[in-house]
């Protein structure tokens, strides 16, 4: 991996990669997170607004730009970030990059294409809850916390929205889509210098226009609201239950011994999550646990579908299962969860896509894009004692959500 910044402070990383496709992500540390002082879900509708319309192209040629030119392309925003991203032919990446360059770069954000784009993100927000798995981990974390952003949906409230005016997503764009706030990764069997030239091309005459996000990137924390949490879904006849823990508070260190842990205790059917609830006692036909480490969202996280006639004593072997684990010895091959761990990320990455935009991700959430690297290749020393103290810390406080 390659790592250059431009004299604007754009950061551009590198990985060659073998073929005739080109693939690549830019980045902004301009998710939800950095909504401070605007209304929820700007940075959502900001990711909507830039394909509304540039000084160069409407809508419909944006469009037929985008298809013309990319195998796969898309757009999302997380609370700690937005993307955009795509994969075309070597040949093709120079008109690629000056795609995005206009849609980024010169989005005409106007006041008729944000009422046109409001509606559509208003019925986004209707199918937001439907998917009960979703649901379930929404209502957790909006019960969990109260002041911290993963609070509220990414994509805001029907109120947020409603209220939200144009000016203020272009004050947001002016802020947060800056050159000193963005990452360009790609992965491409082109030259290292070939490619640079290209970014710097379409991107190194851009300037800043209002960064100024000096202590903006600090993320608000905010204690879980321990308890268990219950609703009653009418016409919903199953039980979903999500556990959160806070890992907010681990190092780079303790959440990769957490992820190794993870691999023994909720990832896969030889878990012992899995075993114990499915496999001896048949007591739900779904169960893993996850680490979700990404800047400000930070939390551990137990998932089990059962029925309303097994979600009580499901409740009672989680937490004995945790209990156990708190109380007494570790014990479980350490170098087999790493090694799985590994081939997990390694296989996670294969597609050029997902490594260009885990490498822009990286970047952004923990300034060092390497990380990613090190997790694939397990360079990291875990012991057994370590893996006790990250218990210690992660099951001390947490958060369970139920709907029946």
């Amino acid at each position: 991996m390659k790592k250059i910044v431009l004299n604007n402070g754009l950061k551009i990383i590198y990985e060659r990669s073998f073929g005739s496709l080109t693939s690549f992500c830019i980045g902004f540390e301009a998710g939800a997170n950095m909504e401070q002082g605007y209304s929820l879900g700007i940075a959502h509708a900001l990711e909507h607004m830039v394909f509304k319309e540039t000084i160069n192209r409407n809508e419909k040629q944006i469009n037929e730009a985008i298809d013309n030119i990319f195998g796969f392309s898309n757009a999302m925003t997380n609370f700690p970030y937005s993307i955009y991203y795509g994969t075309c032919k070597n040949d093709d990446f120079e008109i690629a990059l000056e795609i995005y360059q206009d849609i980024l770069l010169n989005p005409s954000l106007n006041e008729e294409g944000f009422h046109e784009e409001r509606k559509v993100i208003l019925q986004e927000l209707l199918e937001w809850g439907e998917d009960l798995d979703q649901h379930c981990e929404d209502n957790l974390l909006y019960n969990s916390f109260n002041t911290k952003r993963i609070k509220n949906l990414i994509i805001g409230t029907e109120k947020s929205l409603k209220e939200m005016q144009i000016s203020e997503i272009k004050r947001f764009y002016n802020e947060y889509y800056n050159p000193e706030n963005c990452v360009i990764s790609v992965v491409s069997s082109q030259d290292f210098q070939e490619v640079v030239a290209l970014v710097k091309k379409y991107f190194e005459n851009w300037h800043c226009k209002d960064y100024n996000i000096v202590g903006k990137n600090e993320i608000i924390q905010d204690s879980i609201n321990s308890g268990i949490y219950m609703e009653d879904k009418e016409g919903f006849n199953g039980v979903k239950v999500k556990y959160i823990f806070d890992i907010s508070g681990l190092n780079e260190q303790e959440i990769y011994a957490l992820h190794i842990f993870n691999e023994y205790f909720g990832s896969g059917v030889s878990s012992i999550l899995y075993e114990e609830i499915r496999t001896l006692r048949s007591l739900a036909y779904e169960v893993y646990s996850e680490v979700k480490a990404e800047k400000g969202i930070g939390f551990f996280s137990i998932f089990i579908s059962t029925s309303k006639e097994y979600y009580e004593s499901v409740l009672k072997v989680v937490d004995d299962i945790i209990k156990h684990h708190i109380n007494d010895n570790v014990n479980f091959n350490i170098e087999k969860s790493k090694k799985r761990f590994s081939l997990k990320k390694a296989l996670e990455v294969e597609r050029t896509i997902v490594l260009a935009n885990r490498m822009a991700t990286y970047e952004i959430m923990y300034g060092n894009s390497n990380r990613l690297f090190k997790e694939i290749n397990g360079e990291y020393y875990i012991e057994e004692r370590s893996i006790k103290d990250v218990l210690k810390k992660v099951f001390n406080k947490g958060a369970v959500q139920v709907i029946k």
